[in-house]
């Protein structure tokens, strides 16, 4: 069996599509360096120590949830909820830290058990009852939104008892190390998120099934592959990075915003696909997730230090994104 599915792995997977990842990663990579040298142009204000930490800061909880998107989003699938259950991640961890008293370490680690719970829930609900992915998540992300409001009593959940809950994301290590290079620990959580996720995605049994699932479903289900069982882990896993998002936002804010959430699944998925991630699945790489939510960073902070109004910040970006779901239609049409 193994010989058959090294087989159907290796037919799924060709060298083609190899080299167009990396080209697409390396056009990715040479369009986020032409945003910087534009706006470097353009605004002194913006080559600025001050103003790269704060667009890397601004990466880190979308760009993890991003992460979490890649995974789902190769198997063909989406996951709607991802921003909504990192919220939710943020109200549990709020409660077991604030109303239950329960330790720190416990109250981080039931958040994102909340987000992994809510993710295998996702995945039972595409792969055992068959439900297409846009409703099952669809209907999770208003769950979660609810149960946050329901949960907190529609109000914050502050962790001013707490301040070492701050320090999570906005504490940093790096200084401690290298007095008065102040950069916050979210940042570091993000890369670190990044190489946990590529070492899953490229080096593991998971990231094999989550390549061969997106592109040959029925293949992969003829080689003797437990289809049902392995997207239910992938979904479990885009969970699992949800809760990360959520201590990471909780801690940034110093509360947990029951109302917050609504909006973060389109920028992830956004950025996802701008690093060069196929929306009919087969196809990503977690490099170029990390390049798309750092172009979506660098395009909204350079928007808003030329003054650009809001409105026309946010019609910028969707035509960024259409542009970039055309490329990745005109290549497959290629190929």
């Amino acid at each position: 069996m193994s010989t058959r599915l090294a087989h159907a792995y290796k037919k799924t997977i060709p060298t083609l599509s190899k080299q167009s990842g990396a080209t697409q990663k390396l056009l990715a990579f040479a369009s986020l360096i032409m945003l910087v040298i534009i706006f470097s142009v353009s605004s002194s204000n913006f080559f600025q120590f001050d103003n790269l930490i704060a667009i890397m800061l601004s990466t880190a909880v979308i760009g993890v949830l991003a992460l979490g998107s890649t995974f789902v989003i190769i198997t063909s699938g989406i996951d709607l909820a991802v921003g909504t259950v990192m919220t939710f991640s943020a109200v549990m961890a709020g409660v077991i830290i604030t109303t239950w008293q329960l330790p720190l370490p416990l109250g981080i680690v039931g958040g994102i058990l909340a987000g992994a719970v809510c993710g295998l829930i996702s995945g039972l609900l595409v792969a055992k009852m068959k439900i297409p992915p846009f409703i099952a998540t669809l209907a999770m992300m208003m769950v979660t939104k609810g149960l946050s409001l329901v949960i907190s009593g529609t109000k914050p959940i502050y962790f001013n008892d707490t301040p070492a809950f701050s320090k999570i994301a906005m504490g940093s290590i790096i200084s401690d190390i290298l007095p008065g290079v102040e950069i916050p620990n979210a940042i570091l959580i993000f890369f670190g998120a990044a190489i946990v996720a590529s070492i899953i995605l490229t080096k593991t049994i998971i990231g094999r099934y989550n390549f061969a699932l997106g592109s040959n479903e029925e293949s992969t289900r003829l080689s003797g592959v437990n289809v049902d069982y392995w997207k239910i882990v992938i979904y479990t896993l885009t969970g699992v990075f949800s809760g990360i998002a959520g201590i990471m936002m909780a801690s940034r804010l110093n509360s947990a915003q029951p109302a917050l959430g609504s909006g973060y699944e389109l920028e992830a998925i956004a950025a996802v696909v701008i690093g060069g991630t196929s929306l009919s699945g087969g196809k990503g790489s977690i490099l170029g997730t990390v390049i798309g939510a750092l172009i979506m960073s660098v395009l909204t902070n350079g928007l808003r230090i030329l003054s650009v109004k809001q409105e026309w910040q946010t019609v910028i970006v969707g035509i960024v994104i259409v542009l970039a779901v055309y490329a990745d239609m005109m290549r497959r049409r290629k190929k």
